[in-house]
């Protein structure tokens, strides 16, 4: 493979050479794109809404240098107004429907984006992942399986990083791990864009759905549309690919249905439902009858984080070794921000599980613990409003709940949402601030030798930080600070 030549890579760059290019929203994922079009020889403008002083803070954004290269910025609030390029890269946070998007596209442009770009060009193969809950542990656990195997893996998506500009250093050998957002497979194959000289082909050759439950419906227009632009993961598959998806979903299971109908292969997994494929009791996980994996070699805790290990064991069954994978449950510790254990104060252990910003992923963060710690866990809660339902999580956290601390704006939904549970009673005390450190210390201090304190706020970060990476990183900080 040392003179492997990628002719899809080739036919690619040699479409955008002279073509004028816009990149919309300057992130993480693009800041490569622009450079993967200047190197392809392409006119490229970078438009995003924040002006080029906010920009200017990004230091993996050079302007200077990328402005002597040729690149022109539009930014501030009319940073889509004269869209006129002809090839037009769509930030994953921007929706189809925008109607300079839509009058772009009647012009005879091409709108795609760097995700559909890269895997119109991978040469390796794909395996994918999305879900409500569990997707970055799933897609990072699959990512270590194949590594202990001996594969080569390049880990992207909505995790690690952007893969277009890296498809250079690919070989057919490879595997390509994604954890792919709703945003980003509500666009893959939304415009036909035959003018690209490599249409998105047939991917991935593996698919992970872990579940679907209600979320982002403050971007999506409702759940059935959260729901449907999850089936872009298996609706071309390649062939001789699967599905692995959730039993005990109900939607999962339409999905799966759905994929039987089309002629692709289908593998269940479930801690609830006892299925043909991959199941999971308290002793441990087994395929078909047949035990696998004792939950006791497995280092993550949890019921969820057995259907994630069940979801990476199906998808990569067929390249490794059980070996490799009970080599990687008794090493691996977790994923930044998800139940990561932080500090133990006077007794009190601390968790940052600040990736939990639904109802579901709270609720599985809580359900985690054992009936031992009932009325041990001491948890943080509250964030930005997404608009879905809370009420399910007034049930788990009374079970399991002693007190719960609230701030930000979902914190009086989330109050109603425990007070309104059937099995609520003055054994779960609510308290609610508007500061996050205030809250923080104030758990500090009610928290006794044996408890559990879990940042796990149901509700994204946007109200007071700019992702849940930067939330958990803050309170860590600040426990850490607690501890002297």
């Amino acid at each position: 493979m040392e003179n492997y030549r990628n002719e899809k890579l080739e036919q690619y760059k040699n479409f955008l050479r002279g073509k004028s290019c816009a990149v919309l929203g300057i992130g993480v994922s693009n800041i490569p794109l622009i450079k993967f079009l200047l190197e392809s020889g392409a006119i490229v403008t970078a438009r995003d809404k924040k002006d080029l002083s906010a920009l200017s803070e990004n230091p993996a954004l050079d302007i200077e240098n990328l402005t002597k290269k040729g690149v022109r910025f539009v930014t501030g609030e009319e940073y889509l107004s004269d869209l006129s390029e002809q090839v037009i890269f769509k930030t994953p946070g921007l929706r189809t429907d925008v109607s300079e998007i839509v009058g772009a596209r009647s012009r005879g442009a091409v709108i795609t984006s760097e995700m559909e770009a890269f895997l119109s060009i991978c040469p390796c193969r794909i395996i994918a992942v999305t879900g409500s809950d569990g997707k970055t542990t799933t897609t990072t656990l699959v990512a270590k399986i194949l590594e202990k195997a001996g594969y080569t893996v390049h880990l992207g998506g909505n995790i690690g990083k952007p893969l277009l500009y890296e498809t250079p250093c690919m070989r057919p050998s490879d595997f390509a791990v994604l954890e792919l957002s709703s945003f980003q497979l509500h666009s893959i194959g939304f415009f036909e864009n035959n003018p690209l000289p490599v249409p998105l082909g047939h991917f991935p050759d593996v698919a992970i759905v872990t579940n679907v439950s209600p979320n982002h419906l403050d971007w999506h227009t409702s759940y059935e549309e959260y729901a449907d632009s999850k089936k872009a993961i298996f609706k071309n598959l390649a062939c001789g690919g699967k599905l692995v998806t959730n039993a005990a979903c109900e939607i999962t299971e339409k999905f799966a249905k759905e994929a039987e109908k089309d002629g692709k292969k289908v593998c269940f997994f479930s801690a609830k439902v006892k299925t043909a494929g991959y199941f999971a009791d308290d002793e441990a996980i087994y395929k078909n009858g047949e035990k696998l994996l004792l939950r006791a070699d497995i280092k993550l805790p949890g019921a969820h984080n057995a259907e994630n290990y069940m979801a990476a064991m199906a998808a990569t069954e067929d390249f490794v070794s059980l070996d490799d994978v009970k080599a990687v449950a008794s090493s691996f510790g977790g994923v930044e921000h998800r139940l990561e254990y932080t500090a133990t104060i006077d007794g009190a252990d601390y968790y940052n599980s600040s990736i939990d910003s639904s109802p579901s992923r709270t609720i599985a963060a809580v359900s985690s613990f054992s009936d031992v710690f009932r009325k041990k866990l001491v948890l943080i809660m509250g964030g930005y409003d997404k608009n879905i339902p809370y009420a399910p999580v007034g049930e788990p956290v009374c079970r399991m709940a002693r007190a719960v601390f609230l701030c930000g704006a979902t914190a009086d939904k989330i109050e109603a949402a425990i007070k309104e549970a059937k099995n609520f009673d003055d054994t779960t005390e609510i308290f609610k601030f508007s500061d996050f450190k205030e809250t923080i210390v104030a758990a500090r201090k009610y928290a006794k030798s044996g408890d559990k304190v879990i940042l796990t706020p149901a509700s994204a970060s946007f109200d007071l930080f700019k992702n849940f990476d930067e939330r958990g990183k803050r309170f860590k900080s600040i426990v850490h600070e607690l501890e002297n």
